[in-house]
């Protein structure tokens, strides 16, 4: 059981991580859109193609408020931080768990 507790503590740190980076990668992405950046920039081009799929999706049930404020990222940021706090933690005792 040692085995599938070390593999869901593993899980939960890897997935914690992986938020986090997409956490800053939105971050980033919100605030090149205060500026108007070069679209053909690869740093611009690479934020773009990672966030925008799952913005879209959720601009399909927010709409854009108007002047042109966009609370997608954040409300897709609350979104991710709710993530992390119940599933990797809930792995995190999961494993917890299995390792008595």
């Amino acid at each position: 059981m040692y085995v599938l507790s070390y593999f869901l503590e593993s899980l939960a740190n890897i997935l914690n991580i992986v938020l986090g980076a997409y956490i800053w990668i939105i971050i980033g992405r919100a605030i090149i859109s205060w500026v108007n950046p070069d679209p053909y920039n690869p740093i611009v081009r690479f934020l773009y193609e990672v966030t925008e799929p799952v913005l879209s999706r959720v601009r399909r049930y927010i709409p854009v408020f108007p002047g042109g404020l966009d609370l997608t990222p954040m409300i897709l940021i609350i979104a991710i931080i709710f993530v992390q706090g119940f599933i990797v933690k809930t792995l995190l005792k999961m494993a917890q768990s299995f390792g008595y």
